[in-house]
């Protein structure tokens, strides 16, 4: 491989960025630990772990739903969001995202440059009995998973460095401005009652829109052009991806009460109930459109349940998760079908699930929050209080524009630069073999033929058994014919 500045520059970047770390000074911890609560802090550790192993679990995810000669290629692509996102999260994102704010907009770079002064930083104002440190690592796992969700839209046609630039552009320019908005105290969404408990239009819209603007930007793969069906690489895989996503969730929404306390327990039931009920309303409406019931589908609309009720889990009661679920999972399958009648090319349908669970999420917060769950919010319409259904709106509005617009400039500003898609020769052996020269099937089989036994390549044999699926397939067609 011809090796030129655009494939050093990467390297070169990370060794300036690990050089001038050197020069950072070490700070004292904080010293009035008597603040702290050891109950919170031992939850958050946990929740932070937990929320960190939906990344690969995405990547399972995402994986087994893909072409088999694409599987490596995506779930990389999530993964590598762990160690992009976490230097710059260091150096500037969590300034960005939680620094002193600059007019509501937007955290002051400097206020904790190479994380200078967040060990030794009073606790955050939202969550005063755990570290500064702590509060930054677990914004920080949000922070990861957010641009890994994009890869949905894009798989088995952008290049891997591509997707690299992507992630550091989506996580300062549309991720951490949104976060400040919405999280921070000073944050002007915030200041005006918007209320997003763990990140349905952080997480949620901001990928999901993103998602929409990568599809259209990278255009149609070659398969989705032919109209070729694309079976799933390992269902199995979804399966163990989902389970470890909403393994993680629980981290995700209950840790986001930023203590061990009632709130998190409620968050925690309402987490799970909504996942409950995404899974079985996407499950139980395909059947009742003519489908059989499925993996997939189940999967997928747990995903869309647990999605749907982030923005919520800690206003809303227990029982309305169960509404929150069974309607987001409706609508994002409606999503769905309405997007296989266009010509967007949303390889994993991350908009109609993520982007659209994350605005019905906020919404039905408007609807059904309640300030007997948490004091702290607010109560939604049906509780008597419209103007917080109109603040929710507004939020939604606001974040959904911003994210897809910024993201858009993104994709076309990145695709200036370089093509952000692969060659239609590359795209046709698979992203896998050509973007990091690694096979999901490696290795050998022993394979045995008229009594010869004899080692063969494993993805040459599973193209094999393919091609014989089809020939025994044409041959009954043409018998039937005839």
């Amino acid at each position: 491989m011809k090796i030129g500045l655009k494939q050093i520059l990467p390297f070169l970047f990370l060794a300036s960025i690990a050089i001038a770390a050197v020069f950072v000074p070490s700070l004292p911890d904080f010293a009035d630990t008597g603040k702290y609560n050891g109950a919170d802090i031992a939850w958050l550790l946990v929740a932070t772990a937990l929320v960190f192993l939906m990344t690969p679990g995405l990547a399972f995810f995402y994986g087994g739903m893909v072409h088999r000669k694409n599987v490596i290629s995506t779930m990389i692509k999530s993964v590598v969001a762990a160690g992009v996102v976490s230097i710059l999260w260091v150096t500037v994102g969590f300034s960005l995202s939680f620094g002193e704010s600059i007019g509501g907009i937007i955290g002051d770079p400097r206020t904790f440059l190479f994380f200078q002064g967040v060990n030794s930083g009073e606790p955050w104002t939202l969550a005063p009995t755990i570290p500064l440190t702590l509060f930054a690592l677990f914004q920080l796992m949000f922070a990861i998973i957010t641009p890994g969700l994009v890869v949905g839209a894009v798989a088995e046609r952008i290049r891997f460095t591509s997707y690299i630039l992507f992630i550091c552009l989506f996580s300062l320019l549309v991720y951490a401005p949104i976060a400040h908005w919405v999280w921070h105290p000073d944050g002007f969404l915030f200041k005006m009652g918007g209320l997003d408990f763990a990140g349905g239009a952080v997480v949620h819209i901001s990928a999901g829109m993103a998602a929409l603007a990568g599809a259209m930007v990278l255009k149609r793969r070659q398969t989705h052009l032919n109209g070729q069906e694309i079976p799933p690489a390992n269902i199995p895989y979804v399966l163990i991806g989902t389970g470890l996503l909403w393994f993680g969730w629980f981290g995700f929404n209950a840790g986001s009460a930023l203590g061990a306390n009632a709130l998190a327990v409620s968050a925690f039931a309402t987490t799970n109930i909504s996942g409950a009920a995404g899974g079985l309303s996407w499950m139980f409406f395909d059947v009742v459109r003519g489908k059989k019931p499925s993996v997939l589908g189940f999967c997928i609309g747990a995903v869309v349940g647990l999605a749907a009720v982030t923005p919520g889990a800690g206003y809303v009661g227990i029982p309305q998760s169960i509404f929150i679920g069974f309607v987001a999972a409706i609508i994002s399958n409606l999503a769905v079908y309405w997007k296989s009648k266009t010509t967007l090319d949303d390889t994993l349908d991350v908009f109609p699930c993520h982007g659209v669970g994350g605005i019905v999420g906020l919404l039905l917060t408007g609807l059904l929050a309640t300030k007997t769950v948490n004091p702290a919010g607010s109560d939604g319409w049906f509780y008597g209080n419209h103007e917080f259904f109109f603040t929710q709106l507004k939020l939604v509005t606001i974040t959904v524009s911003y994210s897809f617009i910024v993201s858009y400039g993104i994709f076309k500003f990145i695709n200036l630069l370089q093509p952000m898609r692969v060659s239609s020769e590359e795209e046709q052996e698979g992203l896998d073999s050509t973007q990091h020269n690694e096979k999901y099937s490696q290795g050998t089989l022993l394979v045995s033929n008229h009594g010869f036994i004899y080692e063969k390549d494993a993805e040459d044999e599973l193209e094999d058994d393919m091609e014989n699926v089809r020939h025994i397939v044409t041959e009954q067609i043409k018998l039937k014919s005839s």
